[in-house]
């Protein structure tokens, strides 16, 4: 398949190098501190019934403990990062990243929670919270900024519009924030 002007994306490297700062998700913090609240408020309410009935042992103590582990887990929200090119997210086990100026296709998935699907170029794929872009309006910068690349090299080929459906949110959200701070709501 042909770009245009018969130009092609540079895919030397796994990541690009570059001089920009690294922006992080601005509450992902709090949601740790939220996740482990809910783990810890499960495991002492099943502690309190447990004891309460005159039922708790030691093993079922242990099963408690690992339901509630079980659910922070479950909770724990993923660290999302952006510099130059590129947009990452950190499980507990795994990082991904995507070359956002190689993007090649992003798919918005709905569900009990919206998910951002982005793929590119190399192959690598990232899952994301479209809340995330929302709340830490630089982020989306660095996430526009790369689609906008991967847009005029023609290799984003599928998505478009459901970035475009996300910068007029991302846009209205900041401007209500704005508007909110200043009191002219």
């Amino acid at each position: 398949m042909e770009h245009r002007d018969d130009t092609r994306p540079q895919t030397t490297g796994p990541y690009p190098s570059g001089a920009g700062t690294v922006v992080y998700d601005r509450d992902w913090a709090p949601d740790v501190r939220r996740s482990v609240r809910c783990a810890g408020a499960l495991f002492g309410l099943l502690l309190c019934v447990d004891l309460t009935a005159g039922e708790l042992t030691w093993w079922r103590g242990a099963l408690w403990f690992a339901l509630a582990l079980l659910l922070l887990l479950v909770l724990f929200p993923a660290r999302v990062s952006a510099g130059p090119g590129w947009l990452a997210t950190r499980r507990l086990l795994r990082t991904r990243r995507v070359r956002t100026d190689l993007l090649t296709a992003v798919r918005p998935l709905d569900g009990v929670t919206q998910r951002l699907v982005l793929r590119d170029t190399l192959g690598n794929r990232v899952e994301i919270d479209p809340e995330v872009l929302i709340r830490t309006p630089a982020l989306w910068y660095r996430l526009a900024e790369g689609a906008r690349g991967a847009e005029a090299a023609g290799t984003l080929l599928c998505g478009a519009t459901a970035l475009h459906r996300l910068a007029r949110r991302v846009d209205r959200e900041t401007a209500l924030g704005v508007f909110r701070v200043s009191g002219l709501e």
